[in-house]
């Protein structure tokens, strides 16, 4: 595999039960309280849909209404990103070594995720993992669409050009949206990874190829498929 798309939080990043916390903010921006029923329906989507792009959760939340949702998504992005600044964020153990063994075998790393690029760079920033991969990536970056879209897969094999076919690919994540973005852009390895959001049934059923503890199990798991293991 000669190009290797990572995701961020629950892969890579510990969520510490981040998107849970700042999802509490946005909600009351949607004029949802903590502790009512509509709050814990709403909240059973956002961990239903983990790996999808905000914005797009918040449209749903918001029934289309294009305002609330960029208004509550700009509360969560930014109620994320103050968890990040007050130090709620750490690798996944082994996260750091396994990127760097991955590039220093010739492969070419790109991390991607669902929230917005400030928020993005603020995990990268907090975790000095500014130069860590070869690209990052969000949904902005892809033309809009996150996962469960294939693009920003795509985006990374166009922006990189580490490949010249996209079983050449693998793409690993914590949850069934990643495991639909890689199966739907070609990847041959969509390995996923027990460190955050979705259970082995749930990646399965999405199209994982492979079931991991770690993303730190991912640069062996690559040396055997190649070998024919």
């Amino acid at each position: 595999m000669s190009l290797v798309v990572l995701d961020m939080a629950g892969t890579t990043v510990a969520d510490d039960g981040l998107v849970e916390r700042a999802f509490g903010t946005a909600a009351r921006a949607l004029g949802v309280q903590p502790g009512t029923a509509r709050h814990d329906e709403q909240l059973a989507y956002v961990r239903a849909t983990m790996g999808e792009s905000k914005i797009s959760v918040f449209r749903h939340l918001a029934a289309g209404d294009e305002e609330r949702a960029r208004r509550a998504n700009a509360a969560f992005e930014s109620a994320y990103g103050q968890l990040v600044a007050e130090g709620h964020c750490a690798p996944v153990t082994g996260a750091r070594e396994a990127i760097e063994r991955l590039r220093a075998e010739g492969r070419t790393v790109v991390l991607t995720t669902g929230f917005a690029r400030v928020t993005q760079d603020a995990v990268l920033a907090a975790l000095g993992w500014t130069d860590l991969a070869d690209l990052t990536l969000c949904p902005a970056d892809a033309g809009g669409r996150g996962r469960p879209y294939p693009d920003m897969v795509l985006t990374a094999l166009l922006r990189t050009r580490a490949a010249d076919d996209v079983r050449r690919i693998a793409v690993a994540g914590d949850t069934s949206y990643d495991m639909l973005s890689g199966a739907r852009a070609g990847a041959a390895v969509v390995a996923g990874v027990l460190t955050g959001a979705h259970e082995e049934a749930a990646l399965r059923a999405s199209g994982a190829t492979h079931v991991l503890a770690s993303v730190a199990e991912l640069p062996d798991l690559l040396v055997q498929a190649e070998d024919g293991r």
